[in-house]
């Protein structure tokens, strides 16, 4: 990336049109309602041949205390600071409003680079908009369509050489290194580099969803180390799912932010159906979901139904626990935790449990090691030899039904694929098998193979017969088909 862009302006303008198009993916929710995006919003802007990190802000508010639109408006202001360019955009249509001059008033002092888009200058109705942000000092505006793609090319010819200037900056200022090796480096590079997990390109997938107000991006950020998202005393705050990229150890890791999911039946807003979407969009990208709860109120039926959800995604999950810091009975009240979860999940049974506090980061490295434990017995494969042995002893230990008086045969098994793990049990009529045999070897692998925790799947298939002559009528000798025959015209004479 070699700059970055942040796009700014007051609610609804189409500031999130435009960063769906700069990055070519409908990523941030889009909506005729005025102040939707509420997070900054990073992602990866591709214009031509220009290559840049374009950030989505929220609707500059003239609020400034401690309300929500005084936080938004100091996340947005942040977004200006750390912005090598930023894109101040107007509605055309509306024309240019008084908290647009005081906005613009603002990007004239803390900006590095401002560049005024008129947007919705589509045809006849935005001209006297756009002749208008010239009084704002700001230069000369461009005309845009973010919805319809028009201005895009001016667009390219500005940040072109805005472009080539922080590529020979960040050039001159790159320190030269020496790449040369000795054989001992080469070799310890060879026998530790070769086969890394995660990569900056490919990093740790993690999604932590919950119930509203459950502390979701109050964690992230405390997990960050900087008040990098929308946090609050009030419910919903959070409406995009925000990705965050973060080390943990030397381990690039990528973290979803989402928003909180109500009961199916009280969500009504289309909005928050949007915000909802977006965030089981995101369980299915995730390689393990943190599943948040409130310690005042655990284990509620929608919290269940997140963990269950998932599990049938087949994500690995940690379930943390959080405003432990509030508990004031903390032993009495882990072992009900713990006797619980056992109880209303018995789908995760031996997923780890961590209690924590976003507030203060107690446990917080506990959780960083429950999550990438769960992700190493996600990711967990078992030879066929050991899976065959331990199919033997399971059935002498416990021997398959026999519906009809016809025993089960479960003839040999083995691994198909990781992530989660799926075995596959090749067996005589595998439609007759019942749930409760398949629960006793799901149980089996969890214990005896320490995949705790993790969806197993398990399949049941039957082997194909091998009898040629399977479904064919007997054939007729050939000495025998003349006088058949002969018998057959014999019966059409008479007819």
């Amino acid at each position: 990336m070699s700059f970055s862009l942040a796009i700014v302006g007051r609610p609804n303008v189409g500031k999130s049109t435009l960063f769906n198009r700069l990055v070519g993916r409908r990523l941030a929710l889009v909506d005729d309602q005025p102040g939707v995006t509420r997070d900054l919003r990073e992602g990866e802007a591709k214009l031509i041949d220009l290559r840049f990190t374009v950030i989505d802000t929220a609707g500059l508010e003239e609020a400034t205390d401690e309300s929500l639109q005084g936080r938004m408006r100091k996340l947005t202001e942040r977004a200006v600071d750390m912005a090598d360019v930023c894109l101040f955009m107007i509605d055309a249509r509306a024309g240019i409003l008084p908290a647009d001059e005081v906005f613009a008033e603002i990007l004239r002092k803390r900006a590095k680079h401002v560049i005024l888009a008129a947007n919705k200058a589509e045809g006849h109705a935005g001209e006297g908009g756009f002749l208008e942000a010239y009084s704002l000092g700001l230069g000369e505006p461009m005309r845009i369509s973010a919805e319809h793609g028009e201005g895009m090319g001016e667009l390219y010819d500005i940040l072109r050489p805005l472009a080539d200037g922080y590529d020979e900056r960040a050039q001159a200022e790159a320190p030269e290194v020496d790449v040369e090796l000795t054989e001992e480096e080469q070799e310890l590079g060879e026998e530790a580099g070769v086969s890394r997990d995660f990569t900056a390109e490919k990093p740790l997938q993690i999604c932590v969803v919950g119930r509203p107000n459950a502390g979701k991006s109050t964690l992230i950020n405390k997990l960050l180390g900087e008040e990098r998202l929308l946090t609050g005393p009030e419910a919903g705050i959070t409406r995009d799912s925000i990705s965050v990229t973060m080390n943990w150890n030397n381990t690039p890791v990528r973290v979803f932010d989402t928003a909180g999911m109500r009961k199916k039946a009280k969500v009504q807003e289309k909005l928050e159906k949007l915000s909802v979407a977006d965030g089981l969009r995101a369980v299915k990208f995730a390689e393990v979901v943190v599943v948040l709860l409130d310690v005042s109120i655990p284990f509620e039926q929608q919290d269940l139904r997140i963990a269950d959800l998932a599990e049938r995604e087949g994500r690995a999950v940690v379930i943390a626990v959080n405003k432990w810091d509030e508990e004031t009975d903390k032993s009495n009240k882990a072992k009900e935790l713990r006797e619980e979860f056992t109880r209303l999940l018995p789908q995760l049974r031996g997923a780890q449990l961590v209690t924590v506090s976003a507030k203060t980061g107690k446990n917080l490295d506990k959780l960083e090691e429950a999550i990438l434990y769960a992700h190493q017995v996600w990711n967990r494969r078992v030879p066929t030899a050991k899976l065959n042995t331990w199919l033997s002893a399971m059935t002498e230990a416990h021997p398959p039904p026999a519906p009809g008086g016809r025993r089960i045969k479960l003839r040999y098994m083995t691994q198909v694929k990781a992530r989660p793990p799926q075995f596959v049990v090749m067996c005589s009529h595998p439609d007759e098998l019942n749930a409760s045999y398949k629960r006793y070897l799901v149980n089996g692998l969890r214990a005896d193979f320490d995949m705790p925790g993790t969806p197993i799947r398990l399949f049941f298939r039957s082997q194909a017969d091998k009898n040629p002559f399977k479904n064919k009528t007997k054939s007729v000798p050939s000495r025998l088909r003349k006088h058949l025959g002969k018998g057959r015209a014999d019966e059409k004479k008479k007819w």
